[in-house]
């Protein structure tokens, strides 16, 4: 659903926005979809793991504006959070 401010999300037993824009999701849809395609490595991390990523080489993307999640570039990488 769309919500009041323009910010995309899910309604289900409540109201949960996941970006701040529809051009966001899209944006974060085309990585995801781009990110399955072309790396020769992909690395899954979860629970307490999350805590290690090193994220001083990366920048946030700023079109995805995700609210629930969010992407970040490095030269050689991406990392979806």
């Amino acid at each position: 659903m769309i919500g009041p401010a323009g910010e995309f999300g899910i309604h289900a037993e409540r109201w949960t926005p996941r970006h701040a824009t529809i051009e966001g999701w899209v944006e974060s849809l085309a990585l995801h979809h781009a990110a399955a395609m072309w790396p020769k490595q992909i690395t899954r991390v979860t629970g307490d793991d999350v805590d290690g990523i090193a994220l001083d080489a990366h920048e946030p993307v700023p079109e995805v504006r995700g609210l629930a999640d969010t992407w970040w570039r490095g030269s050689d990488s991406w990392v979806a959070v």
